[in-house]
């Protein structure tokens, strides 16, 4: 088997495996089962329902990809077709998405600003449409309220006033967050008599598949570093202003995430061994944003202090940790700053309005706080 034909079968077997996970976990979210190890699990019919959560989030995932696929194929680059990255945690009785996304693999060197942002504005404005398409669906077609009584019949006592008794005495809430775009649709499509509480949106797949999708948009238009925003931005201000514009974006970023991390109210013996380790961790986050130890250092330090000083204000103020570890992946491994290019001549005007409205949709997509277990 020559190595282009192998490159192939994988790439082919990893996306079926990927439908598989993610029907798997589409089924699981849906019914709050798991198909093999629960008490009650789920049937083959229950995992052929899942594919009203795989089919929408892995047709965005796909024209996402095959949106830089495209544009880098039209500028010459030379591109793999997109790697899925299947993944599943049901047989630990955990939920999952059922992947840990996709990616392609540019093998060329990428010489010019413009290459760049074309490349990294089209997957996700690509997916974006094909998001307000399943988004729309989702919302305009939600089935009526006692749905979710298929899904916990146990609320049937409670009737549709199920949201004021039944949240109170569970262990742990998974409840979505929001977005600008999502607050839109639930406002101006659903109808409101139909409309899910947040905490059950994950049992209407296409709502759940589409919210998903805002949030990888989201993920990717950061822009920061070498991510797809990072790319827009890059293109639109070059490099001198980039570098400065990424730090000053990355160091905000982890400042409102670790919002609530420290807080002076907290007992002593508690602060004495948060503080270090915090410290420790935001070192390791800005370990790459200079080349002065002292100076990382001293980033870290100033964040961990605005926080303590805004707790001590206001200790209700949070922020999102999980955005930390994803600090942590920009700072360590994906890079705060773009790599600079030969051609680095301006974008044209067209370029310019499509960077702009890339930058709108990061915002339109963002939710400060995607997913909260209370």
């Amino acid at each position: 088997m020559n190595p282009k034909t192998k490159r192939l079968s994988i790439q082919i077997g990893l996306f079926i495996l990927t439908v598989i996970t993610t029907t798997m976990a589409g089924a699981e979210w849906q019914f709050s089962r798991f198909l093999f190890f629960d008490e009650r699990p789920l049937t083959w019919e229950y995992f052929i329902r899942g594919f009203a959560f795989s089919v929408p989030f892995l047709g965005i995932l796909t024209v996402h990809e095959f949106g830089h696929y495209f544009v880098a194929r039209k500028h010459k680059v030379d591109v793999t077709l997109p790697y899925y990255l299947p993944m599943w945690f049901g047989f630990l009785l955990a939920p999952s998405i059922g992947t840990f996304g996709a990616f392609i693999k540019i093998k060329d060197f990428v010489n010019s600003r413009k290459k760049y942002f074309d490349i990294g504005v089209a997957g996700p404005l690509a997916g974006f449409v094909v998001a307000l398409g399943v988004l729309y669906y989702g919302f305009s077609t939600l089935p009526p309220a006692e749905y979710i009584f298929e899904i916990h019949p146990e609320y049937k006592e409670y009737g549709l006033d199920y949201a004021d008794y039944v949240y109170e005495d569970q262990p742990a809430n998974f409840e979505v967050g929001t977005t600008l775009l999502f607050e839109f649709f639930k406002r101006y499509v659903a109808d409101p008599e139909r409309l899910p509480n947040s905490h059950e949106i994950i049992h209407y797949p296409w709502i759940f598949a589409g919210f998903l999708s805002l949030f990888f948009t989201a993920l990717n238009l950061i822009p920061i570093g070498q991510l797809d925003g990072g790319h827009v931005l890059y293109g639109l201000i070059g490099n001198r202003l980039h570098r400065k514009t990424s730090a000053i974006l990355f160091v905000t970023f982890i400042l409102y995430a670790g919002l609530g991390m420290v807080s002076p109210y907290e007992p002593v013996d508690d602060l004495l061994f948060t503080i270090p380790f915090y410290l420790g961790f935001l070192y390791l986050v800005f370990s790459r944003l200079t080349a002065s130890i002292q100076t990382n250092f001293l980033v870290a330090l100033s964040v961990l202090s605005v926080q303590f000083v805004v707790a001590t204000f206001d200790p209700n103020i949070m922020g999102y940790q999980g955005w930390l570890v994803f600090g942590l992946l920009i700072g360590r491994f994906l890079g705060i700053y773009h790599p600079p290019v030969l051609i680095n001549y301006p974008l044209d005007g067209k370029r310019k309005v499509i960077g702009w409205i890339a930058l709108l949709v990061f915002i339109l997509c963002f939710s400060p706080a995607p997913f909260v277990l209370d």
